[in-house]
């Protein structure tokens, strides 16, 4: 299936909101964490407790509840971590593939689609995902999935490869900076067309070099979420 189809498939779909759906769309606003946002230059962004502080002062001068972006986004964030560092800028890692939802630390979340439990794993690495949960999905004889990082603990406990998540119930919760790899808290949200053979874990973040391939692979979460 083209890219091009893929997409059409994925904005065809009713999701559920990822995030309980009493927060309403205009509750939601864009933020701008790439290279090019002047505004943090004024922040130690390899501080989890700084980027925090500047995250939720944007949502809450702006009347906000939830921060959401960040996909194709190349970030500096990442420098903080040799998981992702690299001197030259053609394989440095710093491309985002995902879209982030930047709330509270214990935030509900909710499956959007109906799927199963392909593979759960706590990526402990400095700046990774923390735990981690990846649905399958087979829509209408179609197969993708959809992965969900900087979890709570508690999200990856008890879980079952193979076990049914029904659309609209409570999956996990958003883990806090001492877990989630060191971020603000936030959920890591990725559409993954070919999973290949990962498992509990998938790049969320690439490179220039393999930017056309993670493009293809790795859509616009926003053609299910609708949140723009």
């Amino acid at each position: 299936m083209s890219l091009a189809s893929f997409a059409a498939f994925l904005k065809s779909l009713k999701a559920h909101p990822l995030i309980h759906p009493s927060i309403l769309k205009e509750d939601y606003l864009a933020l701008d964490l790439s290279l090019h946002n002047s505004e943090l230059e004024k922040v130690n962004v390899s501080s989890s407790h700084d980027l925090e502080r500047f995250i939720f002062t944007y949502l809450k001068t702006r009347n906000a509840k939830v921060a959401y972006g960040g996909y194709l986004e190349p970030r500096g964030i990442y420098r903080r971590s040799t998981h992702f560092n690299e001197q030259n800028p053609e394989t440095e890692r710093n491309i985002h593939l995902g879209m982030d939802l930047w709330i509270e630390a214990d935030t509900a979340i909710f499956a959007p689609l109906d799927g199963t439990i392909h593979s759960f794993r706590n990526n402990t690495n400095y700046g990774d995902y923390g735990p981690t949960i990846i649905l399958k999905h087979n829509i209408d004889n179609l197969e993708f999935y959809t992965l969900y990082g900087h979890l709570s603990l508690d999200a990856i406990k008890n879980l079952k490869v193979g076990v049914a998540v029904t659309q609209g119930t409570q999956m996990a919760t958003l883990g806090t900076a001492e877990v989630n790899g060191d971020y603000p808290p936030h959920l890591h949200f990725q559409i993954i067309k070919d999973i290949q053979n990962y498992k509990g874990d998938y790049p969320g973040v690439c490179n220039r070099l393999d930017l056309e391939f993670y493009k293809t692979n790795c859509p616009d979460p926003n053609l299910l979420l609708h949140l723009k």
